[in-house]
């Protein structure tokens, strides 16, 4: 797992501890740049993020101009489960507060795009404007249960 922290997750916690789950920790703007790049089709990105930290190890470390950088290689994945709250039936989507992050950035990135939304509207529901990733990305809608948890 390539992750920016394990967060509250005891079982993620359990199995890292136990051996059972390699976990790479990558700095969460780092993890972010290598996922757009994986969307972008470049080969990585170059940050001092990192640098003479654990972050660091077995990494190749590129001098530019004097300053030493680490290469971070792109990141893509073949399934992406993404949080919208709205699309349209095209799979257009909009985003609320912090799903602006990296949902978009994982839309781009990733074979198979699965999105859970809030609502559902027709085509033409939707202001070109608000439309943060476009239903050409999107493989999959699925509408969030109602009177369940409120997802953001």
């Amino acid at each position: 797992m390539i992750t920016s922290h394990i967060g509250t997750n005891p079982e993620t916690g359990r199995q890292m501890m136990a051996g059972e789950l390699e976990v790479e920790f990558s700095p969460q703007g780092t993890l972010a740049e290598r996922i757009r790049c994986g969307g972008a089709g470049l080969g990585g990105v170059l940050t001092p993020t990192g640098l003479g930290t654990t972050v660091a190890e077995g990494k190749e470390v590129v001098t530019v101009q004097g300053q030493e950088y680490l290469l971070e290689t792109a990141l893509h994945g073949e399934v992406a489960l993404i949080k919208a709250w709205k699309a349209d039936e095209r799979g257009n989507l909009v985003y609320r507060h912090t799903s602006h992050n990296y949902n978009p950035l994982c839309a781009m990135a990733a074979d198979l795009v699965i999105a859970e939304v809030e609502e559902v509207v027709p085509v033409g529901g939707l202001l070109p404007d608000e439309i943060d990733t476009p239903g050409a990305l999107v493989d999959m809608v699925v509408l969030a249960p109602k009177g369940g948890e409120k997802h953001e």
